[in-house]
Order: C-alpha cells, then sequence, then structure tokens
C-alpha cells in the first residue's frame, strides 16, 4: 500500500483504465433495446400503481362516505 496519496490516485487511475479497457460494450442496436424494454416496463409499473392508488381512493372516498 502505498503511503503517498498521489501516487495512490494515480495507481486508481491507472487501474481503472485498465478494467475499462476489458469492459465489453453493447451496441447500438441493443443499447435501443435495452433502453426500450426499459422505457415499457417503468411505464407498466408507473399505469399499475396509478390504477391501484385510483382504486384505494375510490374504496377509501366511499368508506368515508359511509362513516357521514
Amino acid at each position: 500500500m502505498t503511503t503517498n496519496p498521489l501516487a495512490w490516485v494515480v495507481n486508481y487511475l491507472r487501474e481503472s483504465r485498465e478494467e475499462l479497457r476489458k469492459v465489453t460494450w453493447p451496441s447500438k442496436q441493443e443499447t435501443t433495446k435495452y433502453a426500450i424494454i426499459v422505457i415499457a416496463l417503468a411505464l407498466l409499473i408507473a399505469g399499475f400503481f396509478g390504477g391501484l392508488d385510483w382504486l384505494l381512493n375510490l374504496a377509501l372516498g366511499q368508506l368515508i362516505a359511509l362513516t357521514f
């Protein structure tokens, strides 16, 4: 372990660059496909929770109306 902070940073950056060279980056087509999947799932989940919120709000409104 190096005690010199500057040497530590330089070593860290060198090792990081070496690791980044090993990465297999996705193609433009793969990135587009995965982005579409993420957006579709986010919309689906948002719709589900929006519908659930609407139903629970409706049920709570009915419950409040029964008590008054």
